[in-house]
């Protein structure tokens, strides 16, 4: 019996769309979008700012150099200043609270650097979920099972009372492949509260 609904946060709760992200920052270029895209959003230094093993100041020192002059200023604002004003993913919010009514654990369990932490309790729904584990904080990034493994020894749940949420197919399958159960996530909130429904997890509060 599913006891746990765990989500991933960007593309699942909250937005990650580094073209609208290069669109506040006014970075139209063809050719300078692709430059962003590459060597911020794409590089290596962001996959290990997930893991913890860079930070957002050396981060900056390895990739500005890479970045044209007079596009430097503009990634390096990027690099500070991508998670502001971001938004939730339409219907998330209440589907989040109808699970949080109907008794559910919720937990949240993301691929993100450090910045996680500050811009993550500006979004009202963060205070619906019962805890979180941040890759950062544990040096480990989802599809490695150990990250699965280390989220519910954290809270002390049971995998098979765990359910995932996630737009990464393969993020979910290595919850399946923990014991979990899990569902791909395709950015429509009606369809997740389809397949919610599809496998016994109720939006209402049970009868006392």
């Amino acid at each position: 019996m599913i006891r746990n609904i765990v989500f991933d946060m960007g593309q699942v709760l909250i937005r990650f769309s580094p073209d609208l992200f290069m669109d506040r920052e006014g970075i139209q270029d063809p050719e300078e979008r692709k430059i962003v895209m590459n060597e911020l959003f794409l590089s290596a230094e962001w996959a290990q700012m997930d893991l913890g093993t860079l930070t957002e100041e050396s981060a900056e020192k390895a990739i500005l150099p890479r970045i044209p002059d007079g596009l430097r200023e503009k990634t390096r604002h990027l690099l500070w200043h991508w998670a502001d004003d971001r938004e939730m993913i339409d219907g998330m919010e209440e589907l989040v609270g109808r699970l949080k009514e109907a008794g559910y654990g919720l937990y949240l369990l993301s691929n993100a650097s450090t910045a996680q932490h500050q811009y993550w309790p500006r979004f009202p729904v963060s205070r619906l979920f019962d805890g979180k584990l941040i890759s950062c904080d544990h040096h480990i990034v989802k599809p490695n099972p150990e990250i699965y493994r280390r989220l519910t020894e954290t809270f002390g749940l049971r995998p098979e009372e765990c359910l995932f949420i996630d737009d990464a197919p393969a993020n979910v399958a290595a919850a399946l492949g923990c014991g979990w159960d899990g569902i791909v996530f395709h950015g429509d909130a009606e369809e997740l509260k389809r397949k919610l429904a599809s496998k016994g997890i109720l939006f209402d509060a049970p009868d006392r």
